[in-house]
């Protein structure tokens, strides 16, 4: 019978240092030698981690930031001249990198979040992924999705979230270029190591280059408190892949005009809130991201809140002050930025009429409180 024993290595990437410090062991020579055991071992003992590992509350490795949209758009189109759409890049989709994460392409640890720029008569070519996305659009129309051999119009507005694994392409059937914000859980998924992804067809098909005003999915579950009797719908995310602004302008506004006249429904006075949902279950629009537009009246300032898990906002309409944590920035259309977990977060407006159609800061905001929310670890905290 043979023997092996564990294979050391002089180069061990565990460091222990022995300090002197109050509930920590007396520095003597045998801690010192027995760090160096653990170190050869790839052992690492609580005590010298726990303010680390097990700390008082969440710490994110993330910081809020602020992304101009102008700028976005500017270089957007500078990449829309020179960087071709089609195999090897697939999407002319450019990532916000959050300035804590080491360069990588995400906005928080879970959550990604890029513009994308689709020039005239250009195709994005089919493929598929797990990760699950979305796409909203704070200004323009002309491109269409195609998801499934559905072709579902994107215009301002719009939100339209995709379910993980479904084969999607986008056209661009108009003169002229279109930008718009995708939404997905790469950052998640690539530390969970489960990521997917599948290349399609190169094109799409005639039959599918049609731009109708209303796409399948919105002609069979589009319909408010309707579900059709002859489809039910067992797969994760929502069947209804367009949720067109004029319904959620006017939820947002009703819920305004109840508080007027003295009737309950907003989130606080001055600022309501609708979060899209799933039509077969009334769940969230997809299992790990959940997407919500809020509307702030003109001189109404949020409470600020913390929550577990990170968001990343868009403004849609209007201007006004975000704070987030110790940062604070004046916004407007388009902005995005990021509120990192338990970062407290309020926004003040300063919406008039000539910034917003509404006459109000407009907020589209998306985070990872499923993912949260499944695991029992979502945690709320109003400030005073």
């Amino acid at each position: 019978m043979t023997t092996t024993s564990a294979p050391t290595t002089s180069a061990s990437p565990v460091r222990l240092t022995a300090v002197e410090a109050e509930n920590q062991p007396t520095v003597t020579p045998e801690l010192e030698a027995l760090y160096r055991g653990f170190e050869q071992e790839l052992l690492v003992p609580l005590w010298t981690e726990i303010g680390d590992l097990m700390s008082a509350h969440p710490r994110s490795r993330a910081v809020p930031h602020l992304w101009k949209w102008a700028n976005l758009v500017e270089l957007a189109g500078r990449a829309g001249e020179i960087v071709p759409v089609g195999r090897g890049g697939e999407r002319r989709a450019i990532a916000l990198a959050n300035p804590s994460l080491g360069g990588r392409p995400f906005a928080t640890p879970t959550l990604w979040a890029a513009i994308q720029y689709l020039m005239p008569g250009e195709d994005a070519p089919e493929h598929r992924h797990t990760q699950h996305a979305f796409r909203f659009v704070v200004e323009g129309s002309g491109v269409w999705t195609v998801v499934g051999g559905d072709a579902v119009p994107m215009n301002r507005g719009d939100f339209l979230p995709q379910a993980g694994w479904n084969m999607h392409a986008h056209h661009n059937a108009t003169d002229k270029p279109m930008a718009w914000i995708d939404g997905l859980d790469i950052p998640f998924q690539y530390a969970t190591e489960s990521q997917f992804f599948e290349l399609g067809r190169d094109e799409i098909s005639e039959t599918e280059r049609v731009t109708p005003d209303r796409s399948r999915s919105e002609r069979l579950w589009g319909h408010p408190g309707l579900s059709p009797v002859a489809r039910t719908h067992s797969a994760p995310g929502s069947p209804l892949l367009s949720y067109k602004w004029e319904f959620t302008d006017r939820a947002l506004a009703d819920q305004l005009a109840l508080e007027k006249e003295g009737h309950g429904g907003t989130v606080e006075p001055g600022h309501a809130a609708v979060r899209y949902t799933n039509p077969a279950t009334g769940g969230d629009v997809l299992p790990t991201m959940r997407a919500e537009l809020h509307r702030v009246t003109t001189g109404s300032e949020t409470a600020p809140v913390r929550e577990t898990g990170s968001s990343v906002y868009q403004v849609f309409d209007g201007s006004g002050v975000v704070t987030v944590g110790t940062k604070s920035w004046t916004v407007s259309r388009g902005d995005l930025f990021v509120v990192p977990s338990w970062e407290p977060f309020s926004a003040r407006s300063e919406a008039g009429t000539s910034d917003s159609d509404s006459g109000a800061l407009d907020l589209f905001r998306f985070s990872d409180a499923p993912v949260f929310e499944a695991l029992h670890l979502h945690r709320t905290q109003k400030d005073s």
